[in-house]
């Protein structure tokens, strides 16, 4: 599985996780909303952790900036 989620994207994806629950656990959020917005938490906190996204796989979305360089073919060769 590569890695398509970047740092920022990881960041922003467990606050976000974070504030529903708390929202949840709180009682803010309640009923359908609350299931749907707890299932939502729970997607992003995993893809977070995993750093893998199916559904930018499926879009071909990359915000992983850190990609593996080849090495130069033509170092300490005269």
């Amino acid at each position: 599985m590569e890695q398509n989620v970047g740092k920022n994207d990881k960041t922003i994806r467990l606050v976000v996780a974070i504030v529903i629950a708390i929202l949840i656990l709180t009682g803010v959020l309640q009923g359908a909303w609350g299931w749907i917005l707890g299932i939502i938490a729970v997607f992003l906190a995993v893809t977070s952790v995993i750093s893998y996204c199916p559904l930018y796989k499926a879009l071909k979305i990359s915000t992983n900036s850190t990609k593996e360089k080849e090495p130069s073919k033509d170092k300490g060769t005269k």
